[in-house]
């Protein structure tokens, strides 16, 4: 499959950028912060190679994949202890491999549901983003 100029996870282009900053680089994954913060702490985990199901991963490789998420949603636990994680793994328009690790908060947004994918309500400064990502990072 032939993802020139479609994925951004593989491009790395400016559309990613626009929505995420990149924490670092993980066994099989790249983990990055969503800009979008309705949920503080939420991040993606996407696979390095472009494949789009689960089932297209070799066992091996799986394995792999999915010790990153859990790497991250340990992470996010430890710096921002939510009172439960969300996991979704959505990519009806954006056939790429990848996991949302979204930290749900009682009293919340969206407690009790499915988070949103993209609610827009809160966008923090370039400062507060380098926070969070250190963070994050440290809890690694």
């Amino acid at each position: 499959m032939s993802h020139q100029n479609t994925c951004f996870y593989c491009e790395k282009d400016q559309r990613l950028k626009d929505l995420m900053v990149e924490i670092g680089q993980l066994e099989t994954s790249t983990v990055y912060l969503f800009k979008e913060q309705s949920h503080r702490g939420r991040c993606v985990v996407a696979y390095n190679q472009h494949v789009n199901e689960l089932f297209e991963l070799e066992d091996e490789e799986l394995a792999l994949f999915m010790k990153d998420v859990k790497r991250v949603a340990a992470a996010v636990q430890k710096t921002f202890s939510p009172n439960k994680i969300n996991y979704g793994a959505y990519s009806d328009k954006l056939p790429h491999l990848h996991f949302h690790i979204v930290p749900k908060y009682e009293e919340g947004l969206s407690w009790g549901s499915t988070f949103e994918m993209n609610p827009g309500k809160v966008l923090l400064s370039d400062e507060e983003y380098i926070e969070i990502v250190q963070a994050i990072k440290n809890n690694l």
